[in-house]
């Protein structure tokens, strides 16, 4: 299968952690409709580590938990494809997951057909307790393969967590989305340090193979799952990681419980100028500008978009206030091409049309504004 723009869903693991079953999968699924992220493009609901038996079968195939998922898997995926969703699962390309149950290593194509079997959509595959005799990219290729002739259209999550250079080979396996950092905390810090990593994978993703940036921790507000003691973001923090997700074309995989969801997260995860442009059919690269201040926390990104507007992402990534201002000349705007551009900020929807041939905003500590607009006649 091609993926041809970010895919969208939800993940059991933020919130949930090794507490999952079948009801609350049932519960987020309906979350999803109830809030409207569903009809906003929100579409798969994945189950990540700690639903299998501690064992295979004696015929060696994986078991889910009949005490977390009594009806089978077969009949969850029929329920949440009945409310028009689709069904992720979760696998790992060690002998183990990360929560220590059966892996996929040496059971690829017989896994990769349960999955079939069991109507699944999507395969979260993790790297833990992975073989070091075999290098990732040789891990994930064996998987892909199975994928790719197993029946079905699984789209392939590749979560190798950026090692061994992910980006240069990951292609090559068939997977349709792969994670270029480690595991993001529902903290500051965190989605800083994401942000800031991401310029050296901006040219590896694309059209079939995205760059995840991991789950969105937005709405979570310190409250994740347990054993795990987050800080939380405040609603701007929050703004600003969609924002940026959004605009690096990340897909879009939503950690927080429904039960708690508020109308300002959904607000936030359904922000119609953030997921057009995250969804944009050309799904551009981005590139960066160069801000007078020399500062590299004072962050701006640009990205075409396929009917020519240009998607423009200005982020203050340091812990105060900053005035930051750029040469429009970079965006391929001189001021002698008798152009100006007209933007629309995606968060307040105010106009702004930069003059003197400079692109500013002022923004307090961790701010971001998230304009889209077209060069017009002046």
């Amino acid at each position: 299968m091609v993926q041809y723009t970010p895919p969208m869903g939800w993940n059991t693991w933020n919130a949930f952690g090794d507490e999952i079953n079948e009801q609350v999968v049932l519960d987020a699924a309906g979350g999803l409709v109830q809030s409207g992220l569903a009809a906003a493009g929100y579409r798969y609901v994945v189950i990540d580590d700690c639903w299998s038996m501690p064992e295979r079968d004696s015929a060696g195939e994986l078991m889910a938990n009949p005490e977390k998922f009594p009806h089978g898997m077969r009949a969850l995926a029929d329920a949440i494809h009945g409310m028009g969703l689709l069904f992720g699962m979760y696998s790992c390309a060690g002998n183990l997951t990360c929560a220590g149950l059966p892996g996929s290593f040496d059971n690829e194509f017989r896994d990769a057909r349960r999955f079939a079997e069991w109507g699944v959509d999507f395969l979260k595959y993790d790297y833990c307790y992975h073989t070091p005799v075999l290098q990732a990219k040789y891990h994930y290729r064996r998987m892909g393969l199975a994928l790719a002739n197993c029946g079905r259209d699984i789209l392939f999550s590749a979560c190798s967590w950026g090692t061994e250079e992910t980006q240069e080979w990951i292609r090559s396996t068939g997977a349709q989305m792969w994670r270029s950092t480690g595991d993001i905390w529902d903290s500051w810090e965190t989605v800083k340090g994401i942000i800031t990593a991401q310029d050296r994978f901006t040219p590896y993703g694309g059209v079939g193979c995205f760059n995840d940036m991991d789950m969105l921790t937005v709405g979570m507000n310190g409250i994740g799952n347990k054993g795990y003691d987050q800080k939380g973001c405040t609603a701007e923090e929050y703004r600003t990681q969609f924002s940026a997700w959004c605009l690096f074309g990340s897909p879009l995989m939503v950690g927080c419980d429904f039960r708690n969801l508020t109308p300002e997260t959904a607000a936030i995860l359904t922000n119609p100028t953030a997921l057009a442009i995250n969804q944009d059919p050309a799904c551009r690269q981005v590139f960066a500008l160069s801000p007078w201040s020399g500062n590299p926390l004072d962050t701006v990104r640009v990205r075409l978009l396929s009917d020519g507007s240009l998607a423009i992402g200005i982020f203050n990534l340091n812990d105060s206030d900053s005035q930051i201002v750029c040469a429009m000349d970079e965006l391929g705007l001189p001021r002698t091409c008798g152009k100006k551009l007209v933007l629309r900020e995606a968060w307040t929807g105010e106009t702004y049309i930069p003059r003197n041939g400079v692109l500013e905003a002022k923004l307090h500590a961790h701010e971001c504004r998230l304009y889209v607009g077209k060069p017009v006649d002046t």
